[in-house]
């Protein structure tokens, strides 16, 4: 084990502790990254496949069975197809999820990077996700891996979270400053 490993924790860390290192022994880390990449993007798209990964009705077979589709559909490599027969088997599918988060904060751990938790109200376009990850760099002093996300309840503005700094310029934050202030002055 290296010291890697204090970063995640619980059933999803430790599953993605195992990933993380075979595929660093196996020489496949830029690899595995890419399956993993192309499986969130796959679970993002489709909701018949965070159904799958996610409902208790399915049993270990028709999991298994269609897992296995879906990662020779995405072209995944065989050691990420072999962990996904392995979650399947385990009844482990419905922590894929967090699995994936877990593997990418190992790989930016590795990498020297710090993953960034950007939550805005709107997508952010390569240009803005590009501008805003230097802004990050020259805060903290190192690269950062920026792992966006939308939240349309924030009105506008961002929610950044760094380890455990978190800078929230919401509007929907402000706007609840506000009333609350007003609250005060009645």
């Amino acid at each position: 084990m290296t010291s890697h490993k204090v970063i995640v924790s619980g059933i999803s860390g430790r599953y993605a502790v195992a990933l993380f290192d075979l595929a660093l022994e196996a020489k496949a880390l830029e690899a595995v990254e890419s399956d993993l990449a192309k499986l969130k993007a796959m679970l993002e798209e489709s909701a018949d496949l965070r159904t799958l990964v996610s409902s208790p009705l399915y049993s270990r077979k028709q999991q298994s069975d269609a897992i296995t589709k879906v990662a020779s559909a995405g072209d995944l490599s065989g050691l990420t197809n072999k962990f996904l027969g392995v979650l399947a088997v385990n009844r482990r599918l419905g922590a894929l999820s967090a699995i994936l988060a877990d593997f990418d904060k190992l790989a930016a751990e590795h990498r020297g990077e710090v993953t960034a938790e950007v939550i805005s109200a709107r997508a952010l376009t390569k240009k803005q996700l590009g501008d805003l990850e230097k802004k990050l760099k020259l805060a903290i002093g190192r690269d950062v891996a920026i792992d966006a996300s939308v939240d349309e309840s924030l009105l506008g503005g961002l929610k950044v979270k760094v380890g455990s700094r978190m800078v929230d310029s919401s509007l929907k934050t402000k706007l609840d400053n506000l009333a609350i202030a007003m609250k005060g002055v009645q």
